[in-house]
């Protein structure tokens, strides 16, 4: 077994536009995101932090970092998996977000994690 199987994650998403929260005349656009993350590897892992990178669509770039998820930092063993819901706000109809997770396996080895980038659109805003 290649070391690159080793530490596999799996990560996938699933979006929601909340317009019980939002305020799309007040340029407020607000999102539930769930992500599953999934020990595919063979030695057991924890995430320790996350970097997101938020992209309004006007271009308009946040970075957030932080210790865990949703107050948490999550051990998985091969075969585990971890899901989480959380949001965020935008001030455009259409946005996105990419990351990492910062991971350090029970073999002391640290790597990253690359969060594939998702859409965040209001209904009916794309085709």
């Amino acid at each position: 077994m290649t070391e690159d199987k080793k530490y596999e994650i799996d990560i996938s998403i699933r979006t929601v536009y909340l317009p019980d929260q939002s305020d799309e005349y007040g340029d407020r656009h607000v999102f539930a995101y769930t992500i599953t993350i999934e020990n595919t590897g063979t030695v057991a892992t924890q995430l320790i932090s996350r970097h997101w990178i938020i992209n309004n669509g006007d271009g308009t770039i946040q970075e957030v970092r932080g210790l865990g998820v949703v107050g948490e930092q999550p051990l998985l063993k091969p075969g585990d998996s971890f899901e989480y819901t959380s949001g965020t706000v935008i001030s455009t109809p259409v946005g996105s977000m990419k990351g990492s997770y910062q991971m350090v396996a029970e073999d002391g080895i640290h790597f990253d994690v690359a969060i594939p980038e998702f859409i965040l659109s209001v209904p009916r805003t794309l085709h």
